[in-house]
């Protein structure tokens, strides 16, 4: 009886000083912001492992459950909250389409029930595209790749506007060719690539009419001809997405989404007013650029090794971007003291690590989470099977107000956007005879 009484005293003790030791640790402050302690069965040590046993040893089914779940709506498709994109991806060979990591990424994706492929008409391998022969090649390639999978893949590929399509059945034989390509009779979701900017003979003086409703009119032709499920734009800003919206209501079609550059480094010029306006509306962002590039995977100037995601670190050896944009990216990642502060992007990447170590994830994964705690939908691109795993890591979580709170700071704090690097801009692209731009307004 002694025995039990001095057992059962001593837990008594254990957990007054509990206790104590919890109230005295009621949060922790991030640079001056105080947040809720939290702590996942890793950093809780033996207590963790204890409850991990008690509550279930297979935390990674559980993970795998959650990762499955965490979904989202766009128009009549429920999707991942996470994207994949494909901008990057091109065959191994000149001849054929063929690449084994990518057919590994793709079974992967299929069978964790996270298959959501963003593509465009003019995505293809570098050499072709940059010399306007690799129109619809990556189209192919997924074609190829899901061909086993395709009750569990979603596509969403892109119109390009250019100065020979003038019409709206200009967009909709572009679909047909594109439906060809993917091996489907319907599309999920089809996009124009832009606003119609593409404009040659301006250069000379000559005006153009802007062909943005007619290209609406053709998304509206494809969506009553059943070539597609669901219809979206992209680079469109707050005016250009309401008026888009409005002209395809009186068609009797939902705008289902618009594709922007948005991260925590590209929250400026119109990319949070857009995306406030689009929540507003119920139209869904589709982010790219969520990594800017690989700035906010800690790639570049990153403290901690634990943080950066397995299949960041190998791509540092496997690089396929130009010379000058790894300028450019080392210029945003460590600064330059001219247009970028000296250090660069590092508080902010500091304030990351910290938060991913806490967590027990990467930077990479925060970054993600983060875009999708905003309401968007981030389309990180991903050319290999480690890569699309540390991207899901991202899924079946979310970060806490507080954190939100500290990395908005931090970003806003650093004195510079995110604008892309090289020839791949945030908001103008490479046409040919020179640049076009557009604007989030």
């Amino acid at each position: 009886m002694n025995i039990i009484c001095l057992l059962f005293s001593s837990i008594s003790l254990v957990s007054a000083f509990s206790l104590i030791a919890s109230k005295n640790q009621r949060s922790i402050r991030y640079g001056g912001i105080a947040e809720p302690t939290f702590r996942s069965p890793e950093q809780a040590g033996t207590s963790g492992a204890t409850i991990s046993m008690f509550l279930g040893q297979g935390r990674k089914s559980s993970q795998k459950k959650s990762i499955q779940t965490d979904t989202t709506k766009i128009g009549d498709i429920t999707i991942p909250s996470i994207g994949i994109g494909t901008i990057s991806w091109s065959s191994d060979s000149l001849t054929s389409l063929e690449n084994l990591e990518l057919q590994s990424l793709v079974s992967t994706a299929c069978r964790e029930n996270a298959a959501f492929f963003d593509t465009a008409e003019r995505y293809g391998s570098r050499f072709k595209t940059a010399l306007g022969l690799g129109w619809g090649e990556t189209e192919m390639l997924i074609k190829k790749m899901v061909e086993e999978e395709k009750e569990r893949a979603l596509v969403a590929t892109k119109f390009t506007p250019s100065p020979w399509r003038t019409t709206p059945d200009s967009v909709v034989e572009a679909c047909r060719q594109s439906c060809k390509r993917l091996g489907v009779e319907k599309i999920d979701l089809y996009q124009l690539h832009m606003p119609d900017i593409v404009k040659p003979l301006r250069i000379f003086g000559f005006a153009q009419e802007s062909l943005d409703e007619v290209y609406w009119e053709g998304l509206a032709q494809c969506y009553h001809e059943g070539l597609v499920s669901n219809v979206g734009v992209s680079n469109y800003g707050p005016t250009l997405v309401t008026r888009c919206q409005q002209y395809l209501k009186k068609r009797g079609v939902p705008l289902a989404s618009n594709q922007i550059a948005y991260s925590l480094l590209g929250r400026g010029n119109g990319a949070q007013e857009t995306v406030d306006k689009c929540n507003e509306l119920g139209v869904k962002v589709l982010a790219a650029f969520p990594f800017a590039m690989g700035i906010l995977t800690g790639k570049y100037n990153s403290q901690s090794s634990s943080t950066v995601a397995e299949g960041t670190i190998t791509s540092l050896t496997n690089n396929c971007k130009t010379k000058l944009e790894i300028k450019d990216l080392n210029r945003y990642a460590k600064g330059d003291g001219k247009s970028i502060p000296e250090g660069g992007a590092a508080p902010l990447l500091s304030a990351m690590e910290s938060i991913a170590k806490r967590r027990n994830k990467t930077v990479a994964q925060i970054a993600l989470n983060y875009c999708i705690c905003k309401g968007t939908v981030p389309i990180p691109g991903a050319r290999t099977q480690a890569q699309l795993s540390d991207n899901l890591g991202a899924m079946g979580w979310r970060l806490t107000p507080y954190e939100i709170k500290l990395l908005e700071r931090e970003a806003d704090q650093l004195g510079f956007e995110f604008e892309g690097a090289g020839f791949k801009r945030t908001s103008e692209k490479f046409v040919g005879y020179g640049v076009e731009k557009w604007t989030l307004d």
